[in-house]
């Protein structure tokens, strides 16, 4: 499993903490806040935090932090 990594959107640090299956649990400003799961290259998916099912609304920081998240992989 791929260790945990940080990025930053802005001034905004986000902890970035690699599941399985193309899921990642988020942290903004040190307090977990999401997770979310790669659906295409370019489209992310928020999970539900109770049943962990995608939550198929468009949601622009969510896709930011996860364009975020392949510039990150694709450098490693």
């Amino acid at each position: 499993m791929q260790e945990p990594f940080d990025i930053f959107i802005g001034a905004t640090p986000y902890s970035v903490f690699p599941e399985e299956d193309n899921t990642f649990t988020i942290f903004k400003d040190g307090k977990e806040y999401t997770h979310i799961q790669k659906d295409t290259e370019g489209v992310w998916l928020r999970l539900d935090y109770e049943t962990d099912l995608p939550l198929f609304d468009e949601d622009a920081e969510i896709n930011e932090i996860g364009r975020q998240i392949n510039l990150y992989l694709a450098g490693l």
